[in-house]
């Protein structure tokens, strides 16, 4: 159904799993594991893989950015600063506006500075970009990140890397009630059914990269988070049951001998 599909920025996406290109073994695992998930997108560290220089081995060699759309991402970026110029310079380099926005708090937690992030997305937004905000599960800082242009929200599940899952569905459930532009999921998700969960909830995508590249067998792995999306997005419109305390029999009583 074409209104079931996730719009961002403008761009249609068939598929509401984003995967990212970082931690595999090589890019043709890269490129086989995109097939595999099925994603329309996918993310692009600017400051660590290379996708200009014909001199090295080459990400676009393996996945054509005619065919799946690019998200360059500031991982790796510490003030708003460093983001802004990493940004500006993959739009000089290969003309993307459309962007993911990091802007990590410590080295440790990973988690976001929000106070540097809105910051970001305040100029980013003002220069032409689309912006796509990894932050806090904070529903207020969530709605100041729209106020101020985002183009998503894309709170952790649980920080970056760690495969916890879905720690905070309340304040996930509250982001997504009150926001206007999507909610994807981003970072701390670990196995399929981290991801089903979220697209119950309601969420409108998630972003996957070390749960798949870090699998034993992270190709069977894609697969499963494109089946866990589609089967949670299905099971979120089909509208669960409600919940009771006490059991109620499945057979009707009418009729009984």
């Amino acid at each position: 159904m074409k209104n079931n599909f996730l719009k961002v920025a403008g761009k249609i996406l068939k598929s509401r799993l984003i995967v990212g290109t970082g931690k595999y073994k090589s890019f043709s695992e890269t490129a086989k594991a995109v097939q595999a998930s099925g994603a329309d997108m996918v993310t692009v560290a600017v400051r660590r893989v290379n996708i200009l220089d014909k001199k090295k081995p080459i990400l676009t060699d393996f996945l054509n950015p005619k065919k799946i759309i690019f998200l360059p991402n500031t991982a790796g970026c510490f003030t708003s600063d460093d983001a802004l110029r990493t940004l500006r310079l993959a739009r000089e380099m290969g003309g993307w506006k459309l962007v993911k926005l990091e802007v990590l708090g410590d080295k440790k937690t990973l988690y976001p500075n929000m106070i540097e992030t809105i910051k970001s997305t305040k100029i980013l937004s003002k220069e032409g970009f689309k912006v796509m905000v990894y932050c806090t599960d904070d529903p207020l800082l969530a709605k100041k990140l729209e106020d101020n242009g985002a183009s998503a929200i894309m709170p952790l599940a649980s920080p970056i890397g760690s495969g916890l899952g879905l720690q905070n569905r309340i304040n996930i459930s509250m982001i997504i009630k009150q926001s206007k532009i999507p909610v994807i999921v981003d970072a701390g998700i670990g196995t399929a059914s981290d991801a089903t969960i979220a697209m119950e909830l309601g969420c409108d995508g998630v972003l996957i990269n070390s749960a798949i590249a870090n699998a034993k067998k992270p190709i069977l792995m894609a697969k499963a988070f494109k089946d866990a999306v589609i089967s949670g997005r299905n099971s979120y419109l089909a509208g669960r049951m409600s919940k009771n305390y006490f059991a109620i029999a499945s057979s009707p009583k009418k009729g009984l001998i």
